[in-house]
């Protein structure tokens, strides 16, 4: 089960979905990016993104999910959406999540990682270059990293130099955004910036290979193999005594 706190970002009033872990804590906390296809129109009606975050809850984390999407009415078109997202106005939607979660008694604010998958790919890749406080960064398959996206700001593959915590990745070796190629320049990107990472590809499967209520991209092995290996990687990085 989740709950609801609303938070104001530039008087856009956003609702973030938090899930509790069992013990009161200190625990360990994700702000989670949600994906577009059906989370543009509400948290509630994505089933993906709250199995996920529920998932992260039962193995110890306390998730916070933003509705990033705020500034637009439910009911606008994705396409509309997708066309007017602005980089500058999700960083404070993600530093108000992160905020709220670094506020809370059972959280331990020096243990705050970020998720995402497919646009929320992209975003955590977003909130790591401009949250130096963040302990980790995971990217499923995140698209347009090397696009700019909003007014007056640079694409995201620019702003590397500024991560500040572990990074991993992981990718479809059929995807066509990210493809293989662009996985590469990410990889090359952090690399030159000194940046920790470790990306995961997998050769038999494309974009949205975790997104298990679509049949057509779930891979059931490849998504099984990341559980794993995501799990581990937070585990090192945001656990205590790693």
């Amino acid at each position: 089960m989740y709950r609801i706190e609303t938070v104001s970002v530039l008087d856009s009033a956003m609702d973030v979905f938090l899930f509790e872990p069992a013990g009161a804590g200190p625990h360990p906390g994700l702000v989670l990016a949600q994906h577009i296809p059906v989370g543009h129109t509400g948290i509630e009606n994505d089933t993906f993104t709250l199995r996920t975050a529920e998932r992260y809850a039962e193995n110890g984390y306390v998730v916070a999910v933003p509705f990033i999407f705020h500034w637009w009415p439910k009911a606008a078109e994705i396409d509309i959406k997708r066309q007017e997202f602005r980089d500058d106005w999700t960083v404070l939607d993600l530093q108000a999540t992160y905020d709220l979660l670094a506020a809370r008694k059972d959280t331990d604010a020096s243990r705050i990682g970020v998720v995402g998958h497919c646009w929320g790919g992209r975003v955590s890749w977003l909130a790591a270059c401009h949250n130096p406080k963040l302990a980790a960064c995971v990217m499923f398959y995140g698209g347009r990293i090397k696009l700019p996206m909003g007014p007056s700001t640079p694409p995201a593959i620019d702003l590397v130099g500024n991560i500040n915590c572990p990074v991993a990745g992981f990718f479809g070796n059929q995807d066509r955004n990210p493809s293989p190629e662009d996985v590469d320049d990410l990889d090359a990107a952090l690399t030159t910036a000194g940046v920790t990472h470790v990306f995961h590809r997998y050769d038999d499967a494309g974009h949205a290979f975790q997104n298990f209520p679509t049949p057509e991209r779930y891979n059931a092995k490849a998504s099984d193999d990341a559980w794993r290996k995501v799990l581990a990687f937070l585990a090192q990085t945001l656990q205590p005594n790693c």
